[in-house]
């Protein structure tokens, strides 16, 4: 039987990419990886082993992972301070320089904010400077796609509603390069009720009839500590949050989810990684 949906997780790497991410995967029960190539939270940018990339390369080849870096969360193209621009720029092209040496579909990172209401003007013009020469090297060399993640909201995000990527992808020409990552955490934070019945597949119809047909090329599949419209990025496990289980059965049977993988970025203290949120994504998607 053919997965439509292959679900995985965000996996851990410290003790080397395969040594570590590997393991993992195939204990969670995983059919497609995330993983970090750099700091989440610095801007240190490490060449990585070539040892434990091509084992790695390899490995998600010969279990039909198909893999995705996270860039650091510190990445911000709207940044009103030019040093964070500049940084963020790098941190992407290592990210892609990384991607192509692992073998991962595509890199992801978040939206970014303008951070200051005086910059608001600006914040999108700065985005199509800094991004579009990358998109296009990217385009140009076959590097891994490049996917925006919208934020939770707050703090002058340039998109977290799904209806703002219209405008974020308008600065960037809707460069083909350029595909979107949907967060439901960050959804359901930035004030799209996923919990009714309904409220994820409206959510999903809004994000394609924004960006079009196939420009989402993947999920992040997070339940939520916090209310609808908080702005708060609080992960839960799938269906002990305020989403709720039902919310990604909905997710799972949209048409534009189809093929997608579905990456948990769930919890995991006091529990054994992401293999029961995998095992129940799982149980509610539709299989062919």
């Amino acid at each position: 039987m053919r997965v439509s949906r292959p679900v995985g997780s965000h996996t851990r790497t410290s003790g080397g990419l395969a040594k570590a991410a590997l393991p993992y995967a195939d204990a969670a029960g995983s059919e497609a990886v995330q993983v970090y190539v750099s700091n989440s939270r610095g801007w240190a940018l490490p060449p990585g082993d070539p040892k434990q990339d091509a084992l790695f390369r390899d490995g998600c080849g010969e279990r039909g992972l198909p893999a995705y870096i996270h860039a650091s969360l510190l990445v911000n193209l709207g940044s009103p301070t030019e040093q964070t621009v500049q940084r963020s720029v790098e941190t992407l092209e290592h990210a892609l320089r990384r991607g192509a040496a692992i073998g991962a579909t595509a890199i992801v990172y978040h939206a970014g904010s303008s951070v200051d209401p005086a910059h608001d003007d600006k914040a999108l013009h700065q985005l199509r400077e800094a991004l579009l020469p990358l998109l296009d090297v990217a385009a140009a060399q076959g590097l891994p796609k490049v996917l925006v993640e919208p934020s939770a909201g707050g703090g002058r995000s340039l998109a977290s509603k799904v209806q703002d990527l219209g405008p974020y992808l308008d600065a960037v020409e809707h460069h083909p390069w350029l595909g979107v990552c949907f967060d439901t955490c960050h959804a359901w934070a930035a004030g799209h009720d996923l919990a009714k019945p309904g409220g994820m597949t409206e959510t999903l119809d809004a994000l394609v009839a924004t960006v079009g047909e196939g420009r989402l090329q993947l999920i992040h599949a997070n339940d939520s500590k916090d209310g609808c419209g908080s702005t708060r990025d609080r992960h839960e496990r799938i269906g002990e949050g305020r989403i709720g289980a039902a919310a990604f059965a909905e997710l799972l049977a949209h048409p534009a989810t189809a093929g997608l993988p579905v990456i948990v970025e769930t919890p995991t203290e006091q529990h054994e990684g992401h293999a029961a949120d995998i095992a129940l994504l799982k149980g509610l998607r539709p299989e062919l």
